[in-house]
């Protein structure tokens, strides 16, 4: 499982986004029997079919559950001492309050939380453990997909000694399902996705366009779509296949849509 230094508070590195997997194949309803001598492709072709329709609705769904090392939130985090009480005026409402690092006053309240920025979207936080201890749930509450509150009166540690294993003192970690779930009409899509990929791997009449652009025969000429360019443009020429992408990626973005912080660092990432 990767573990992942989200080294400020826009989310892994410097972006408010991230994107996980696919970490599991997607759900789906055949539209076709499979034969037995089909059978044995059909799991490569259910992660192919995956892996296609992951990256074609812009690697948006598909939930993955990953461990993260995060580092708190800090209000005014290019103050030269970093983590340190020295107070920093701001004018919040046309009042000048003094706020020290660590005590972010939200846009609704006059009052500081704790709190702590993850990669979104977050479906569901799991666990959050400190120095080895898993936290009490309730403890905490997630805001916006993304915003890991503190709500027992604490505060999030300043630090985070990625020198050493997680679970050991001076760490802390949260492990989280991000991602959204597969819409219902993705089930649909990766049935007929599955059926024309088994179809092409065995030799079938498969309906996925062949490299074969024009075709003369008896002077028929039967005009057939460029695969390649229909790829290009977010397409596969299956109609619920295509259904499905156009309404969830209409625009054929490559990823998620992210935003980016020139001046932070990007984030430390390794494996467990």
């Amino acid at each position: 499982m990767p573990v992942i230094n989200p080294s400020s508070p826009t989310g892994v590195g410097s972006e408010q986004g991230a994107n996980f997997g696919p970490c599991d194949n997607w759900p789906y309803r055949l539209l076709c029997e499979v034969s037995a001598e089909s059978a044995p492709i059909t799991g490569y072709a259910v992660a192919m079919a995956t892996d296609l329709l992951w990256s074609m609705t812009g690697m948006r769904f598909g939930l993955c559950n990953v461990t993260l090392r995060p580092c708190r939130r800090d209000c005014y985090d290019t103050f030269p001492d970093g983590w340190g009480m020295w107070p920093q005026p701001a004018l919040i409402g046309g009042q000048w309050f003094n706020l020290t690092c660590g005590g972010c006053f939200g846009d609704c309240s006059c009052s500081s939380v704790s709190d702590f920025v993850l990669p979104s979207p977050v479906h569901q936080i799991l666990d959050i453990t400190i120095d080895g201890t898993p936290m009490v749930t309730g403890s905490y509450r997630l805001d916006n997909n993304r915003i890991v509150v503190r709500t027992d009166g604490g505060v999030w540690p300043a630090c985070n000694d990625l020198s050493v294993d997680d679970g050991q003192p001076g760490t802390w970690t949260v492990t989280a399902t991000f991602g959204e779930p597969v819409p219902d009409g993705g089930v649909l899509a990766m049935g007929e996705l599955i059926c024309e990929i088994i179809r092409g791997a065995t030799g079938g009449d498969c309906r996925l366009p062949a490299g074969v652009t024009q075709l003369i025969r008896q002077g028929v000429t039967i005009q057939y779509p460029d695969i390649g360019e229909m790829f290009r443009r977010g397409r596969t020429g299956l109609y619920l296949v295509d259904m499905f992408i156009n309404t969830w990626n209409p625009y054929a973005l490559r990823q998620r849509s992210r935003t980016y912080n020139v001046d932070r660092p990007t984030a430390r990432r390794t494996n467990t």
